[in-house]
């Protein structure tokens, strides 16, 4: 929930546990403390995360929440004492009926053998705001499964829901949105809500936790359904002479009918808690025209998979990620807003997402685009380590997408590199008349390593370049402009290479820059 001055201050609670979750505030820095106090019971909880977690909660219980900053001693601008930040109360749900997949009439088999996708559908279909579907330990083999409003799923420790490699399990096929296009696509493992930019929010109010995890049919399925959708479009395909070139692979286009592994259209207020989620066929959670979805304590894999993305808001707003824990192939976070020229017509921007607490250990990192034809817009990010990657930072858009970022604050944040540039591949589809505008971007308090880990193949080989790239579009008016650094540390670049480079850039500013020893 945002309040009156834009600082955001929330909580997703069950009937025993609550997180609570907030902006980083304007003038924090590493060195402030928070107090978390639950009112109701005098308890303070205390921390240097910008969230908490609550347990041993009273279900159907109103809980009065206070959360402080405390600034640090060396602040001449500040006493010690605590400063509220909000204040708001907290309500638990009440303890729900258990609806267990493997107790009749269900009678589901965690062997790792059995295909359970009627008899987990069946339960999914019977679940309702008073009870909740449990996954006991066991490996259970599925197909699509769709998940309606007020549904919440348990996982308990071990337990797996395993999405199968055929992919006549997920047919018949669904309208979604892939690379910016909406098109039909293959379902996905967990299919919430039905695609249509044009309406409102038809499922609310989903509840995906536990302890145990959740995973799709990886490599062999995307490239089943690859071999599938290649052979239907193989006189199209050759059709398409030298426009192929304006795809990034000779197999694109039959790989954007690949599901994802969790599936998100027009949904609103979904929460993903504790789970570990991974190997979709493509992209791992995948939002599009959704509000407040809130991910937390996730583990995220997609080693070995092409597009294995982790966290993607598309054309979404409200949402939130952290203390997350990224092993992706692709961008461990890939914010989008549709792509030329269906991107710019819908014109559904997304804005107000919020990544922080989370780690990367290899892939692309956070990226903003590269379909962004429909806008970008508050974009926070902050206490994250994203050293060993791809991207780094990376804002992206190719010249013929229109559209624009802006407005995106990123602090106290490892990264491999910054940039800011155009990309010339995902370039299929009519463009825009003029450029994308990239403007209003501040970075603060970062560590740069000054280079990219590539990891694709197994390789894990490392790279120079420039900790900052900047390169707007060749086109007057176009060009990035208002973007600032602050307090940036950039290891010791490469000989030949130099730490920042800018190109067609406009009201660039630097402030206490400083290049340290590689470590």
């Amino acid at each position: 929930m945002l309040n009156d001055f834009d600082f955001l201050l929330d909580y997703r609670a069950t009937d025993t546990e609550a997180e609570i979750f907030w902006d980083l505030p304007l003038d924090a820095d590493p060195d402030c403390e928070y107090l978390v106090v639950n009112n109701s019971a005098d308890e303070t909880i205390k921390t240097r995360k910008t969230h908490a977690s609550l347990s041993g909660l009273t279900p159907e219980s109103q809980i009065d929440i206070s959360v402080y900053i405390v600034y640090p001693d060396k602040r001449a601008d500040h006493k010690n004492d605590p400063v509220l930040l909000g204040q708001f109360s907290l309500q638990t749900a009440k303890t729900k009926k258990k609806i267990d997949i493997t107790a009749a009439p269900y009678n589901a088999v965690g062997d790792g053998k059995t295909n359970n996708t009627d008899a987990i559908q069946a339960a999914l279909d019977a679940c309702d705001k008073d009870s909740f579907i449990y996954i006991p330990a066991g490996t259970f083999l599925t197909g699509a499964l769709n998940v309606h409003s007020d549904t919440e799923i348990y996982l308990e420790e071990e337990a797996l829901i395993q999405g199968t490699e055929n992919p006549e399990d997920y047919l018949p096929k669904i309208w979604s949105r892939f690379e910016g296009h909406e098109m039909e696509c293959y379902r996905s493992l967990l299919n919430l809500g039905e695609l249509d930019h044009a309406a409102d929010y038809n499922c609310k109010n989903v509840v995906i936790r536990g302890k145990g995890s959740i995973m799709g049919g990886g490599a062999a399925l995307a490239k089943a359904i690859a071999r599938t959708e290649g052979e239907r479009l193989r006189d199209y395909i050759a059709s398409l002479g030298d426009k192929i070139k304006e795809y990034e692979k000779p197999e694109t286009i039959a790989s954007r009918f690949r599901g994802r592994l969790i599936n998100m259209s027009n949904c609103q207020n979904i929460w993903i808690h504790g789970l570990t989620l991974g190997y979709g066929p493509a992209w791992n959670l995948h939002f599009i025209y959704s509000d407040n979805i809130v991910t937390d304590h996730c583990i995220i894999k997609s080693e070995g998979i092409w597009n294995g993305d982790g966290w993607d808001p598309d054309s979404s707003t409200n949402s939130t990620i952290f203390a997350c824990n990224f092993y992706t192939e692709d961008d461990s976070v890939a914010i989008k807003s549709g792509k030329n020229p269906e991107g710019n017509v819908i014109n559904r921007p997304t804005k107000h997402i919020r990544v922080f607490d989370c780690i990367t250990n290899f892939g692309h990192g956070l990226c903003i685009g590269s379909e962004m034809s429909g806008g970008v817009e508050d974009v926070r990010l902050w206490d994250c380590e994203m050293g060993p990657t791809w991207s780094g930072i990376e804002i992206k858009a190719t010249k013929k997408r229109g559209g624009y970022v802006k407005n995106i604050l990123v602090r106290d944040i490892t990264a491999s590199h910054i940039q800011m540039h155009s990309v010339g591949y995902n370039d299929d589809g009519e463009g825009s008349k003029v450029p994308p505008l990239l403007s209003d971007c501040h970075f603060e308090r970062m560590h740069l390593l000054g280079r990219f880990l590539d990891n694709n193949a197994g390789k894990n080989e490392w790279h120079d370049c420039p900790s900052i790239l900047l390169c707007g579009f060749d086109v007057p008016g176009y060009e990035i402009k208002n973007v600032s650094f602050k307090d940036i540390e950039m290891e010791a670049p490469a000989e030949g290479i130099d730490s920042i480079l800018t190109e067609y850039c406009k009201d660039i500013t630097f402030e206490n820059m400083k290049t340290v020893p590689r470590k």
